[in-house]
């Protein structure tokens, strides 16, 4: 990672995202990031998790929802399973989580849906193996 170039904006937005994602994920992103590859974590930690992330006017839950159900319609899993884990560590539970990809079903498609249930037990069991959920 790229020590010296650290703004304000990144660390505020760092802390939001180790809050949000948890510091094993946030470790594992940054310390995998590679010279090619460091301008696009630093943009996403200013910009999405400082800038977004920390607004006034929607909460993290909320943001968390948000996320949920705009990831999920793209078909994103990928950063779909790091937003479920968001969520759980920003007080979802899984009977809400369950029916907010009810209404993904409804609204964006039968697969968009099983793919993100399926996405919500992989990272609840891996949460509990961990002893995080």
């Amino acid at each position: 990672m790229n020590e010296a170039k650290r703004s304000e904006k990144f660390e505020r937005g760092l802390a939001t995202r180790r809050a949000v994602l948890g510091d094993e994920y946030v470790a594992k992103a940054l310390d995998s990031a590679t010279e090619y590859n460091w301008p696009m974590q630093q943009l996403v930690t200013e910009y999405c998790w400082d800038e977004i992330w920390n607004r006034p006017g929607l909460s993290r839950r909320d943001r968390s929802l948000l996320n949920l159900g705009m990831i999920s319609a793209l078909g994103r899993m990928t950063e779909l399973k790091a937003h479920v884990r968001g969520a759980i560590n920003n007080g979802w539970t899984r009977e809400e989580l369950r029916e907010v990809f009810m209404q993904v079903m409804v609204y964006c498609g039968v697969p968009a849906a099983v793919d993100s249930f399926r996405i919500v037990q992989e990272v609840i069991a891996d949460m509990e193996s961990a002893g995080k959920s």
